[in-house]
């Protein structure tokens, strides 16, 4: 039978490959443009695509109320059979299995298949906060770094496996964005569960550190077989071949605990009694004591820096701090994810032909963007001088809203430059908002609050559009009236957004 210290990597495992294949809206922008040309559809109706897949985090609630009362398995099915509808459906009418289909049935799909990945989300959040109750931040931080690599991921996929069809990458991606998130999250709905036995869940830094360099190097990779120059010597299998074995690599960490508990167990049958009582655990305490480090004040300084009060979703609302956190997330996390849904308009406004490697740059520094709040964490333990989460997304927003200025500049060079650094931005926001949430509002009813949270993921997005067309009908007038022709062609999306992010700042 598996240790309850096993079964916790393991369930780190399981929630790693979800969320690595949990992003099917972040690679929107890598087969945009030809699903616009298959469609007929106007640049409205695309947009308006991109949007409705945001619009299914507005019912995110829905997955936290289910996590709060369905077991976490079946919360997670439920989600993947959602992705499975909303994209298959779609790719089944781009194929002829389905002769006719509107766009508004389009568009309700898009929406579907944007709820699934709250679901997703909410099982992976829930399982991270329970099982590592000591190490939360790390354990979130680790799992939704991975999603940040989902464009990346499907990207190498489709390039891999339809190489020789440039032509259908549209349909692959919705193939693909409907049956991965289903098929690993059938493998992993046994191990993506409760660990009961978590007394001992303090002492796992070595582990820690082992998952660190695996997902470090897992980002370098994905980072230099981004770029064109450093990638054009590796074929599409090989490249895919690399990040498959990358993913698996985590495995090794459960793998290991069970061996060295088979082999301790083995040894400590041959011992004397005396001998047998003398464990690991009891190690760890005789060196924390050196070190100055009790156990007591081990669990008071989590409490201190933890949660500070379980509140209910009514009294959440009523709160300023909670509106305050809403409003801040909105000009960060949500304007980035604004621009990176609509990268490949953007790429293609600016004349950029490299839109795939542009979605896999901007996937592989969410990555690392998601990452670095957790080493943070580890290498530095929070402590009452150390800025506060919400201080900290406020300071992430200075780069940001610098990577928006440079994309005033027209050239590709600083077009990829902004991309990372909001690509780096937008994910160390979306990672660090969780333990926010958790330690401002509490644990007991996470599913429900932060969901609520992200909620304003779709609803930002809607008034941005509205702005958007505001700026851009109101700048067309005036340069028509002083030209006296068509002049939307001369405008740039980039400009436009950089007007999104400096809004705050004014």
């Amino acid at each position: 039978m598996t240790s309850p210290r096993a079964r916790q990597w393991l369930s780190l495992v399981g929630i790693i490959w979800l969320q690595s294949v949990n992003g099917t809206n972040t690679n929107f922008p890598a087969y945009s443009s030809q699903l616009k040309q298959l469609l007929s559809m106007s640049q409205l109706q695309l947009n308006n695509l991109a949007f409705a897949s945001d619009a299914g985090k507005i019912f995110g609630f829905f997955s936290g109320i289910a996590a709060f009362y369905l077991p976490l398995w079946l919360v997670l099915l439920i989600g993947s059979t959602l992705g499975l509808i909303g994209y298959g459906v779609q790719y089944l009418f781009l194929t002829s299995y389905i002769s006719s289909l509107s766009y508004t049935h389009i568009f309700l799909l898009t929406v579907v298949a944007g709820n699934s990945i709250c679901w997703i989300n909410t099982v992976c959040y829930v399982v991270a906060i329970r099982n590592f109750p000591f190490d939360r931040q790390l354990a979130v931080g680790l799992s939704t770094s991975y999603q940040g690599l989902s464009a990346k991921i499907y990207t190498v996929l489709v390039d891999a496996l339809f190489f020789s069809f440039p032509d259908k990458r549209a349909k692959a991606y919705l193939l693909l964005n409907s049956i991965l998130p289903f098929l690993v999250s059938v493998l992993a709905a046994p191990v993506v569960r409760d660990v009961v036995d978590i007394e001992n869940s303090k002492n796992m830094k070595s582990g820690f550190m082992v998952m660190f360099i695996i997902t470090i190097v897992t980002g370098i990779f994905a980072v230099i077989t981004s770029l064109k120059s450093m990638a054009s010597g590796l074929s599409p299998l090989v490249n895919a071949i690399g990040v498959v074995g990358f993913l698996l690599a985590p495995l090794v960490i459960p793998l290991a605990v069970k061996i060295r508990e088979v082999l301790a167990a083995k040894w400590m049958l041959n011992r004397e009694a005396k001998v047998h009582t003398f464990t690991a655990e009891e190690n760890d305490d005789a060196e924390r004591m050196e070190s100055g480090v009790k156990e007591g004040d081990d669990t008071r300084e989590a409490i201190e820096v933890g949660v500070k009060e379980e509140i209910g979703v009514k009294l959440m609302l009523t709160r300023l701090n909670f509106w305050l956190y809403f409003f801040v997330y909105l000009c960060g996390a949500t304007l980035g994810l604004v621009y990176l849904n609509n990268l490949g308009q953007i790429a293609e406004s600016r004349g950029c032909s490299g839109t795939s490697s542009l979605v896999s740059l901007s996937s592989s520094f969410g990555f690392f963007g998601r990452l670095i709040p957790s080493l943070v964490d580890y290498f530095f333990p929070r402590r009452k001088h150390l800025i506060s989460r919400p201080t900290s997304i406020a300071a992430l927003m200075t780069p940001m809203a610098g990577a928006f200025f440079f994309l005033l500049n027209k050239s590709n060079i600083s077009l990829y430059i902004s991309t990372a650094v909001i690509g780096i931005c937008t994910g160390a926001i979306t990672c660090i908002s969780v333990s926010t949430t958790t330690e401002l509002f509490g644990t007991k009813n996470f599913s429900i609050n932060h969901n609520l949270v992200v909620a304003n993921i779709p609803i930002g997005s809607f008034f941005l559009a509205i702005f958007l067309l505001l700026f851009i009908t109101r700048k067309v007038m005036k340069m028509e009236n002083a030209w006296g022709c068509n002049a939307i062609e001369p405008l740039s999306l980039s400009g436009v957004h950089f007007v999104f992010l400096a809004l705050p700042w004014l």
